[in-house]
């Protein structure tokens, strides 16, 4: 790719642009370490919500979104649509709990909600797993799609292009905080999305409109499968078992990164960093309809049209980039490598945050160092981070796929997500429930791939390892609790009353008048309508962009008016 002085100008004001929102933000991160991990809890709706969306928002997503399309049409997407479910529960019946919660990370509410121990072992255990292996595995492949742009665009080596993105990405996310996170987050998102756009814009533009693309693909494919919606459930790479372990297990049992079922992870980090309770579910359902109904469009024309240009790539997540080589004209092609950039830095900075939250408030204040002044945990945060960036790089090095990665992660975490749900909301469970539930799917998962054989690659492969390790992994962490004592029932009693979930659940511990005040008949009401909104808004502009115009309008004319009737019902929560 050849860039143009102003292609350079306007990457050099992009960078230029972070930095001084990293500086501009130092002195106040450096003060403490909720400060530097939560920015003292007075983040807004708007802002919160905006920096989930941005962080799920990484080089990487425009290229496994490509992979997927081109190889298994506009339907092979429900890999992570099916997710929505998970998604809006974390909305309607958990945001608010997160909030009451009041820690630092969602790793410390394992010694809120349980006790003793085997509650220290879970935090240190869970706080070391997440941080390196798993946040540094989602580091790396993240960085391995954005160090694959530079090479294609500017011919810059893997390595090279490894240590110059951590270099500076780490420079302003390490002195900044959250803070500089969200501050960049939000400009970032917005020039990721309108670089994105653009690169639409001219893609389809090169091959005649919407209008022309469609005939074209039509004809090239005469099945339609690349345009269908909805996949056929009789085809090699979507049979029934694997959409129907999409659509009804994935969503619940398996623990994913920004889709955590009962929240988690960076969700919950920035869900605790919300104003109130009002805030924390405002930013939760912004994140989920801007994640899933607003952005995957431009991304999935992008990708339909390298379908015709680039038949046959060995790589197909490489098309993307393609296009933006050959397609674009000087200056937005600086401004699309800017919002490459853009998107790249807003994930790595919250994972180099949250991560380094976790090795901090988690492991290191709270079993080695529990005495030390404020700062001193603000600068012990800086170095951590540099410690994940490190380890992140050699990941980066020896990862080849986007998507595999994604796979892989699933399966690791299968049969998980039940014991994360069920801990709010049913006192018997403990923390020798969690940890047989992260050992079991461990066990089980690598066992099966590595082995049984069953490869999840292959689309039935993958099906069995999802539906054996839940069933393994629910079986084996439901026996466990109940071979093990439960929690202290004072220790049980100071959690309900702080963080008050209710429920059926909690009737041994609180008796019948609290147990009744938990969810209801309006929260499942509103968690149902909540999906229905998200797919309608998909569907609707999907529709828009593929031909079918005024079925499109009515699916977003009624997204819009069940959002109003979400909000309307929840007003006591979300209006007041």
């Amino acid at each position: 790719m050849i860039l143009t002085g102003l292609d350079w100008l306007i990457i050099v004001l992009y960078f230029a642009l972070s930095l001084v929102v990293g500086l501009a933000y130092t002195r106040r991160a450096g003060t403490s370490a909720e400060e530097y991990f939560l920015s003292g809890r007075r983040v807004p709706w708007w802002l919160a919500g905006t920096s989930m969306v941005a962080t799920t928002f990484a080089a990487d997503t425009p290229l496994a979104v490509t992979g997927l399309t081109v190889k298994h049409g506009i339907a092979g997407n429900w890999l992570w649509w099916s997710m929505v479910m998970s998604g809006m529960l974390t909305v309607f019946f958990y945001a608010r709990l997160w909030r009451r919660a009041g820690v630092m990370t969602d790793v410390e509410f394992t010694e809120l909600r349980y006790a003793g121990r085997p509650a220290a072992f879970l935090r240190a255990f869970r706080a070391a797993y997440l941080a390196i292996p798993i946040n540094c595995i989602i580091i790396g492949w993240v960085t391995h799609a954005m160090a694959t742009i530079l090479g294609l665009t500017l011919g810059v080596g893997k390595w090279e292009a490894t240590v110059v993105l951590f270099v500076v990405t780490a420079l302003y996310s390490t002195l900044s905080g959250l803070w500089g996170v969200l501050v960049t987050d939000f400009f970032q998102f917005v020039l990721a999305m309108a670089g994105s756009v653009a690169l639409a814009v001219f893609a389809v533009n090169h091959v005649g409109g919407l209008s022309a693309m469609l005939a074209a693909l039509n004809a090239k494919y005469p099945d339609g499968a690349p345009l269908a919606l909805f996949p056929d459930l009789g085809s090699a790479w979507m049979p029934a078992l694997t959409f129907f372990v999409y659509i009804a297990v994935n969503w619940w049992a398996s623990w994913y990164p920004g889709a955590e079922p009962g929240g988690g992870g960076y969700v919950a980090q920035r869900i605790l960093s919300t104003r109130d309770e009002r805030h924390a579910l405002l930013a939760a359902l912004w994140f989920n309809l801007a994640h899933y109904a607003l952005r995957p469009w431009p991304w999935i024309l992008v990708a339909l049209v390298s379908m015709l240009l680039y038949p046959g790539l060995g790589n197909p997540e490489e098309g993307y980039v393609r296009v933006m080589v050959d397609h674009l004209p000087p200056v937005w092609r600086g401004f699309l490598l800017a919002s490459f950039f853009a998107a790249y830095m807003s994930t790595i900075s919250t994972h180099l945050n949250w991560g380094a939250s976790y090795l901090i408030n988690d492991v290191y204040r709270r079993f080695w160092r529990h005495d030390a002044g404020p700062a001193h945990y603000a600068g012990a945060a800086r170095l951590a981070t540099v410690l994940m960036m490190v380890v992140a790089g050699v990941i980066t090095y020896y990862l080849q796929s986007v998507e595999g990665a994604w796979k892989f992660l699933l399966a690791i975490g299968a049969g998980t997500g039940l014991v994360y749900l069920g801990r709010w909301y049913w006192w018997r469970i403990n923390a020798w429930s969690e940890i047989a539930a992260m050992a079991g799917a461990f066990v089980l998962s690598l066992g099966l791939q590595f082995g049984a054989g069953l490869n999840v690659d292959d689309p039935r492969g993958f099906a069995w390892v999802m539906l054996l390790t839940v069933v393994g992994t629910t079986v084996v962490w439901v026996a466990v609790t109940y071979l093990t004592p439960p929690e202290p029932l004072d220790h049980l009693q100071r959690f309900h009353a702080k963080v008050k979930p209710g429920g059926p659940g909690w009737r041994h511990v609180a008796g019948p008048v609290a147990a009744a005040e938990g969810p209801g008949v309006r929260d499942l009401l509103d968690w149902v309508l909540g999906c229905v909104v998200v797919y309608l808004g998909l569907f609707g502009i999907g529709s828009l962009l593929l031909g079918s115009p005024g079925r499109g309008i009515a699916f977003i004319v009624a997204a819009v008016a069940l959002t109003a009737l979400i909000l309307g019902g929840s007003r006591k929560v979300v209006l007041e």
